[in-house]
């Protein structure tokens, strides 16, 4: 059975970003960022995330993310990988579970989901998934 969940999260750390490339005005860059998550998902994660910056700004991103928290209910623990980029088309921001990542109440969970910016600057989500 496919499930459908959403709700928002708070960005709770970013730690500084660590240049691992320049040349001709883009710049590679490594991240940790925390969240919290809020709705239909509440818990934590951490994420590591590879980001990309051209002179027109912030281009995109790939990552993986560490999320503990309570799925409608069930406790555990999964892993999201992240792509996320930007044109003249608007943002895209997109996240996969990566399969057999789940843990406790969650083992084997898949699924994918998206991630919006608000006009608030804020952030919403949601996710498409199925558990075993």
């Amino acid at each position: 059975m496919s499930l459908h969940a959403g709700g928002t999260f708070d960005i709770d750390g970013w730690d500084a970003e660590k240049p691992y490339q320049e040349e001709n005005g883009t710049k590679l860059s490594r991240v940790q960022v925390g969240k919290t998550f809020h709705g239909d998902m509440v818990g934590t994660s951490t994420a590591e995330l590879l980001t990309v910056e051209t002179q027109a700004g912030p281009a995109a991103y790939v990552g993986l993310e560490t999320v503990r928290a309570i799925l409608h209910g069930r406790e555990g623990t999964f892993v999201l990988q992240q792509s996320a980029g930007g044109g003249a088309e608007g943002q895209w921001l997109r996240w996969e579970i990566v399969a057999t990542s789940g843990t406790g109440e969650l083992t084997g969970i898949q699924g994918q989901g998206t991630i919006e910016v608000m006009p608030d600057g804020g952030h919403s989500w949601t996710l498409d998934y199925t558990l075993d």
